[in-house]
């Protein structure tokens, strides 16, 4: 089982000029709300510099410290529904242990290119979630598929196609794989 942790990507900036966020966060004092934030922020820091998961592939202790946190951060969250329409966003995706994804961003450069943002789109009212990989300045991998949801906090999938995009070209490719 791959092991991904992402967050969503801000659209609307906020109105202040000085402020690099683009959206507010409305927290309140809660004992569960700061133990969440807590564990949140830990994860952050333990995979700020981890390249999306590519360091982490060639050292076993961090990936499994990064895991125990992400188990530390879904304990916090026990009870609570993840698989609401909240879940419908497009999330960029800051570490990963899945080794498809892993292999074309750390592969890119054989291709004369550099993997630019990965990103998951998710429609739950639709049942969709897309993964995107860029290539900047007009290249992107794009893998389709459809959602089910499993319980309160599970999302199955299943890719239904798959297609490597070029400015004037498309390969379309065979989907594989479920989860």
């Amino acid at each position: 089982m791959a092991a991904c942790f992402s967050q969503p990507i801000p659209l609307k900036p906020k109105t202040s000029p000085k402020s690099t966020s683009f959206y507010t966060l409305k927290v309140t004092c809660s004992s569960a709300t700061n133990q969440s934030q807590s564990a949140k922020q830990h994860l952050l820091s333990l995979i700020s510099d981890q390249d999306r998961g590519l360091k982490t592939q060639n050292d076993p202790e961090k990936r499994a410290t990064i895991i125990q946190a992400i188990y530390a951060m879904a304990e916090q969250g026990k009870g609570t529904v993840t698989t609401g329409n909240s879940l419908s966003a497009t999330w960029r995706l800051l570490w990963t242990t899945e080794k498809e994804q892993l292999f074309i961003i750390e592969k890119a450069p054989l291709f004369g290119t550099k993997a630019g943002d990965v990103l998951q789109v998710i429609d739950v009212e639709k049942k969709t979630l897309n993964n995107v990989i860029t290539f900047p300045p007009d290249r992107v991998f794009f893998v389709r598929s459809n959602i089910e949801i499993a319980s309160s906090q599970r999302v199955n999938f299943r890719f239904t196609s798959a297609v490597l995009r070029g400015k004037s070209w498309e390969i379309p490719l065979p989907p594989f794989g479920q989860g």
